[in-house]
């Protein structure tokens, strides 16, 4: 039985872990390993707020499956089924001006990810499928060009994304704006109840395929706003653009709290995997 320590020794340099994420992705490929009884490779869930840490925990999980169970691993986002700036803004004509910002539900190609997974899920050996990529500081879709492709069929597929696994029935009902975006721009809420109908009509077909559902829970939204922002400098960094700054990282958060709080009060009870996270990246499971 591999420990965190060989996990850990498996790592490319610049992947952030520690010990404790490196027993949480264990754990979670032990239970992956589980699944595969049946034809078809299982679909893995990952959720968790902005700056959670679940890209890299996917990755971890990833890797854990390829060095130490032989497996090949299809790991992607849900934020690189994204619409693009075209498709958003016709949106923003059509629905609501607040349509223009990724992250809600309703501004993923959902069609896109059930193709994605369908292709994967029946590729022959030498077959083809890529694999949708979105810059998240250009604010726009990668040219179909710039694709990945992912040879043959994977043995698991994980998908990780802020609201995976999130269903319309977590929501509660609209009772009013919640935060200052929703007060200043979606006072009756129009947008919000356009968002929750896109939940209710496309996503769910997806979450029903899951076979294993992972949530990560944070302390606060003010923990989600430091690792949002703490995300954007290291992307900036990387690339030498510029990211928002921290009213522009509150901002954007702030589209997202409605489902976050759902989010955190369903995966508890809706959750087969949940996880803890301190502010020190520090994981501990739940067990009930």
């Amino acid at each position: 039985m591999p420990s965190p320590e060989d996990l850990l020794a498996a790592l490319p340099a610049d992947l952030p872990a520690n010990s404790s994420s490196a027993e949480a992705a264990l754990a979670i490929a032990s239970r992956i390993m589980d699944l595969r009884k049946s034809a078809a490779p299982p679909l893995v869930g990952i959720n968790g707020a902005q700056g959670s840490g679940k890209s890299t925990l996917t990755r971890l999980v990833a890797i854990a499956l390829e060095r130490f169970h032989g497996l090949r691993v299809c790991a992607f986002s849900l934020d690189d089924f994204y619409f693009g700036k075209p498709a958003r803004y016709q949106l923003g004509d059509k629905v609501h001006r607040l349509c223009e910002t990724r992250g809600v539900p309703g501004t993923h190609d959902t069609l896109l990810l059930l193709d994605t997974l369908d292709a994967l899920s029946r590729a022959a050996p030498e077959d083809r499928t890529p694999l949708p990529q979105f810059d998240k500081l250009d604010d726009d879709r990668v040219s179909r060009e710039e694709w990945p492709e992912f040879v043959g069929r994977p043995d698991a597929i994980l998908l990780e994304g802020w609201c995976v696994g999130l269903r319309a029935e977590d929501v509660p009902p609209y009772a009013g704006p919640i935060n200052a975006l929703e007060a200043a721009e979606d006072p009756d809420g129009a947008w919000f109840a356009w968002s929750l109908g896109a939940l209710a009509a496309d996503y769910a077909q997806i979450w029903d395929r899951m076979a294993l559902l992972v949530s990560i829970e944070v302390p606060d939204l003010e923990t989600v706003i430091a690792s949002r922002l703490k995300q954007e400098q290291g992307l900036s960094a990387a690339t030498g653009r510029p990211g928002m700054d921290r009213a522009a990282v509150t901002r954007f958060v702030q589209h997202y709290e409605r489902y976050t709080r759902a989010l955190w009060a369903a995966m508890p009870h809706r959750a087969e995997m949940l996880f803890r996270r301190d502010g020190a990246f520090g994981f501990t499971e739940v067990v009930e």
